[in-house]
Parts: C-alpha cells; structure tokens; sequence
C-alpha cells in the first residue's frame, strides 16, 4: 500500500499502517474465537428453524457463482436449512457462472429466484459512474443486491438472510476505494448529472427503509462464515469437488464487468489493485498467504494482459460508446464521493454503531 493508491492512508514509525490496526480490532469483534463461534452457530441455526417453521423458505440467500457464495449454498444445505436463492442479472453474468450457479443449484436442490434489471437502464446508470470519475462503479450493482435480498425476504416473510460475506477475507477495503452502497442519494445525484434514463425500475431503497427492513420486520443478515473456520484454498477444493465448481481466475470475476473494472480500469486510472487488500485480508486473519507471497503475486498483472483486451472491445461494444468515449472516461480527473450528493457521513455513522452493536452481542456478527 501507498499513497498514491490510497492517499488517507497512514504509517507509523515501524511501518504499519493504520489498516493494520483498524482491521485487526473489528476482526475481533466480527469473528468470534473457535468454541465461541461453534455454539453461537448452533444457536443461529436453530433461530433460523425455528423463524422458518411452517414457512416455504426458512433463509434466503444471494449466489453469483463465486467461491464463497457457492461454499455458503453448499454450507446451509449442510446445516439442514431450507434457502431460496436470489441472483441479480445485471447483464454482465459470464457463461461460465451462468453455468456454475445452475450447476450447484440442481445438485444442491436449492430453488432459485433471478432478478433481471432493465438493460438500457442499467447501462445508462453504469455509464454515469464511469463518468462520474469515482472509483466505486460497483456501487449500482451491490445497492441492488442488496435491495433485492430484503424485498425477497419480506415477500417471503422470511427473517434470515444468509450473507457470503466473510469478514477474514474480505473485511478491510480502504474507504477511498469503495462507499455509498447503501447511499441512494450518491446514487441518484451521479444518475442525475450524467444519466438520461429513467431509474424507475432499480431496485433501491433509502435509510427508512432499510431501517423498516431490520427494525420493524426484524430481518436480520448474517455473514455465516464468520462462525466457521473458513480457508479459501479448502473451500475452493470442496466445491470443485462436490459440486464441480469452476475457477474464474479471480476474485468476482464472474462478472465480466467487475473482472474489467477491477483488473483493468482500477489500476489504470485510480492506481488501485483491489488485490492488496485482498491479500492483506489472509496474511492478517488466516495466514493463508504470506507477505513475500503476496508481494510475489502482485508483480503479475491482475488478470491476463490479453483477456483485458477482448474485455475492453466487449465493455465497449456492450455499452455502445466508442473508442474516443472509453479514452475520455479514462482521462477524465479522478472523483469521489464528496463530489456529489451523498449521505456518507451517516452511513460511516451509522457502520461505527452496527459494529458497536455487534462487539455488545446485540447483532449477528
């Protein structure tokens, strides 16, 4: 890590970051130690049973077709749990994770409920971040997810919704890098400024509602491998071997989008490699990767140099927009989140009392 990827971004006089820090503290307190997490696992499931009797589903669950959605699928069905699983089409779904999700659905017997957004609209809201300048063009894409998983859940009147989120890989991401997802206001001032369609039809909500969501219909979301001892390299062999996963090569790259975007546009324009963090992750929580190891992986490109190029033509085709277009995104002046509206400050507020909440026992960690 540096400054030029991150410019917030502090050391102190032995050279550790500020990060280090920070994320080792909230890994306390979002993963519990092994006998701890064991029986409050136990106590979740039957929560879960118990909420779900009677009832068609007892849990839902978001798949995309990578590692820990998969591992997740396959972890609930162990448990004896009855999901449904909800996937977004955005219209970016490699062939192979089209291939992947279907696969381990039928062989899990795990029904599937797909949410396809409006393609120009989508495409128009997408292009609006791109021309926004900010490094959080994923920000559409997750807002929506999430969206989707409560709404499924109170349609379903279901309270569980079962994250694949795990907090050791993936619970340290530098706040200038990625914010807003749950900002509809950030969402809509970009689309605003630079959008022409209507955003009528994406699945969104404001804070109201997704306090309405957790207050009111006391849906609760729980990041599941965070009670387990999860190790990426393991849980890859086992779906692979269970359930004939394939590899995508790269962390959610079983989007087309997302594999450009962070492989691609990230490193380019904003000097940010999504994998520091990533790798910083498991040399911290699990010792999956050492820090000669990671620094060995970094000095490959983040995905094939080749791939990036068919990814390019395709990303540009895909939104109809030429060359010219694509080269005058890229050179546009960096952004973020402050250059538009936005409600970060609530949401950085409101992220300090969910983790305060969580290190008093009150939510699922």
């Amino acid at each position: 890590m540096d400054t030029v990827g991150d410019p917030t971004i502090t050391f102190d006089e032995n050279g550790i970051c500020n990060y280090y820090y920070e994320f080792s503290e909230k890994l306390k307190i979002r993963v519990p130690p092994k006998e701890e997490a064991k029986q409050q696992l136990e106590i979740i499931v039957e929560k879960i049973k118990k909420a779900g009797k009677g009832k068609q589903y007892d849990c839902i669950i978001g798949v995309s077709g990578g590692v820990d959605s998969t591992y997740t699928a396959w972890l609930v069905k162990q448990l004896g749990l009855r999901p449904l699983a909800v996937h977004l089409d955005n219209g970016w779904d490699s062939e192979l994770a089209v291939k992947n999700i279907e696969n381990i659905l039928n062989k899990l017997d795990i029904d599937l409920y797909t949410e396809v957004l409006d393609w120009e609209m989508f495409k128009d809201l997408q292009l609006s971040f791109l021309k926004a300048s900010t490094p959080d063009s994923e920000i559409p894409t997750d807002h929506a997810i999430l969206t989707i998983l409560y709404k499924i859940a109170a349609k379903y009147k279901v309270k569980h919704i079962i994250s694949g989120m795990n907090f050791r890989n993936e619970g340290f991401l530098p706040p200038t890098w990625a914010r807003g997802y749950l900002d509809w206001k950030y969402i809509k001032g970009v689309h605003k400024r630079f959008g022409t369609q209507s955003l009528k039809s994406f699945p969104h909500m404001n804070v109201m509602q997704f306090l309405y969501f957790n207050l009111v219909l006391k849906i609760r979301s729980i990041s599941i491998l965070n009670y387990i001892d999860f190790n990426k390299g393991e849980a890859m062999e086992l779906i692979q071997k269970e359930l004939g996963w394939k590899n995508y090569g790269g962390k959610h790259y079983e989007s087309i989008y997302t594999r450009f975007f962070q492989a691609y546009i990230l490193p380019r324009k904003f000097k940010i490699d999504k994998r520091k963090a990533h790798l910083t992750c498991l040399i911290i929580s699990t010792g999956e990767v050492t820090r000669d190891r990671a620094l060995e992986i970094l000095n490959d490109p983040p995905a094939d140099p080749k791939l990036m190029e068919d990814d390019k033509e395709y990303v540009i085709k895909k939104f109809g927009i030429t060359e010219k277009d694509f080269d005058n995104i890229m050179n546009a002046e960096p952004k973020t989140i402050h250059d538009y509206p936005n409600i970060n400050k609530l949401e950085m507020k409101f992220r300090r009392m969910l983790l305060k909440l969580r290190n008093m026992k009150l939510l699922p960690n």
